[in-house]
């Protein structure tokens, strides 16, 4: 079954903006809300970083039924592994069977600014990550942890309100290692779009099964999410040009490596042409044509689509999305 979530953007939008936006995504027939976790956004200018794990509590308030979750948050330096098992915990709780916790290995861009560290290398970052989900999975399923890893330490550490069941946990990707991590010990595996096909069925999709196939797990039973970056107005014009908060996404890895501050981070994304700064978006005017090169991730083996919109207006966006594309989009994969 094809599933439709709205990416709340929490770097874009102040904490009360987004709640309403996450309340209108419901009511709009949207099945999860996914917000993004940071301590600073991509640009300076116009930039928000409500903290994701309030916003949660809140947005599980104003909401009923849509699936709630990070994509993602980084459980590894600003926030101790064990903290992040006591929020979560206390979530579900709240919220049992809509709460979803994504995590990653982190952006120099959240982690260094928070917290002052030398920012290390993909394998250290990975290793944390690894170790984190083990003793997060430990805190919610036994009494008494004391855990001493290379980088995390509790001392018969326990939490007193547990839910029934743990909360899934979800690991984004975009390499082999974190997919086929995924696949061995995940209930989820999220990546982004606009990275070129080969990516996701030469590399990531594979590694996950892989992953999946190596623990003696059903490949099937993992949640496969993308955050498709759509663009859609009739102006085309617009919807080139409400991708322009969003430049950031477009500078290469090289060009991103070792900021920490938003401020050149904004500055080295503005210098690029728009066409450049859309370059991770679906921008159409034609809602059959968004429709097309959405239903590319679907047929690649994506089940779960989080759409995140560009513009400041995130309720045209929304109500345009849910007239015109939606219904075909679910008419195609019903």
């Amino acid at each position: 079954m094809l599933r439709i979530g709205y990416k709340a953007s929490a770097e874009q939008f102040g904490p009360r903006e987004l709640l309403e936006f996450a309340v209108l995504a419901e009511d709009a027939g949207f099945d999860s809300v996914f917000v993004s976790d940071h301590f600073q956004p991509w640009r300076h200018s116009d930039g928000h970083s409500p903290f994701s794990l309030a916003w949660l509590a809140a947005a599980g308030e104003r909401t009923k039924r849509v699936t709630l979750g990070t994509s993602v948050l980084t459980p590894t330096f600003r926030l101790h592994p064990s903290v992040v098992a006591h929020a979560f915990a206390t979530l579900a709780c709240l919220y049992p069977g809509r709460i979803i916790l994504g995590v990653g290995t982190g952006e120099s861009l959240n982690e260094v600014a928070s917290t002052g560290i030398a920012w290390p290398d993909s394998k250290e970052r990975f290793a944390r990550l690894k170790e984190a989900l083990e003793l997060m999975r430990r805190l919610w399923t036994e009494e008494f942890v004391t855990f001493e890893g290379a980088y995390f330490r509790t001392k018969d550490a326990t939490l007193y309100d547990r839910p029934a069941a743990p909360p899934p946990v979800w690991i984004a990707a975009t390499g082999e290692s974190a997919a086929r991590l995924a696949g061995r010990v995940a209930d989820g595996f999220i990546c982004t779009s606009g990275k070129g096909r080969d990516l996701y069925t030469g590399t990531l999709l594979p590694a996950v099964a892989d992953g999946a196939g190596k623990a003696k797990r059903d490949a099937d039973a993992i949640e496969r999410m993308i955050e498709v970056k759509v663009s859609f107005h009739p102006d085309r014009d617009r919807a080139l040009h409400d991708t322009r908060h969003w430049a950031a996404l477009a500078l290469s890895a090289e060009e991103k490596v070792g900021v920490e501050d938003p401020r050149e981070m904004e500055r080295r994304a503005a210098a690029m042409p728009i066409e450049k700064a859309a370059s991770r978006w679906i921008v159409s005017t034609d809602p059959d044509e968004q429709v097309e090169r959405v239903a590319e991730y679907v047929e690649v083996g994506f089940r779960h689509l989080v759409f995140h919109f560009p513009g400041p207006d995130q309720r045209a966006a929304i109500g345009l999305y849910t007239e015109h594309v939606l219904p075909r989009l679910r008419r195609r994969f019903a």
